[in-house]
């Protein structure tokens, strides 16, 4: 019988493998739609919105909201940000890059915090908290791009969902081989 912290380790690790692939693929299709506003607009509206939906699904699997107060904060967070990149896709990409901007150290902030109550119960957090710690300094830069004067494009959010994409399937490779490990031991 498999034990409830051995089912939940097997969830985070496939909650990381989608979250990766999911990174992976909306990068492919900034880089690939860059050139279309309404294709690029659309997509920077997915990515938050996403960022949403996982942290509810993930919340509500481990425990739920009260459990996970850093991800249901995230919840949240990523709602009032994807309506916020809604309203400021009517105003110019600038405002597009500060939301996302602020959107990254706040989401960042609440990643990290997740990742130091996780690690108590599954290891293997450490690149969810250098990913949050990251997000944090991205969104900064982020913020410092919206106020220059080259205007802003999805190509300038794409390295942040990448560094993700990254940092997600690090932590599900990580969690793949200490699990293999462990069965085996």
């Amino acid at each position: 019988m498999i034990s409830q912290q051995s089912s939940q380790s097997n969830w985070l690790r496939s909650y990381y493998y989608v979250r990766a692939a999911f990174s992976i693929i909306w990068v492919a299709a900034a880089i690939l739609y860059a050139g279309n506003p309404i294709l690029a607009s659309g997509l920077l509206v997915i990515y938050p919105a996403w960022d949403a939906v996982a942290n509810l699904v993930d919340a509500r699997t481990n425990g739920g909201f009260k459990a996970n107060s850093s991800q249901t904060l995230n919840v949240f967070v990523s709602t009032v940000t994807t309506l916020a990149v809604i309203l400021a896709a009517t105003k110019s990409t600038y405002a597009i890059l500060a939301v996302f901007g602020v959107w990254a150290i706040l989401s960042g902030a609440l990643q990290l915090m997740t990742g130091v109550r996780r690690w108590r119960g599954y290891g293997a957090q450490w690149a969810m908290i250098l990913s949050g710690g990251q997000s944090c300094l991205a969104g900064g830069f982020m913020i410092t791009q919206s106020l220059g004067t080259t205007p802003p494009s999805i190509l300038d959010v794409a390295p942040y969902a990448a560094f993700g994409a990254f940092y997600f399937l690090i932590s599900a490779i990580w969690l793949t081989v200490s699990a293999r490990r462990n069965a085996e031991a």
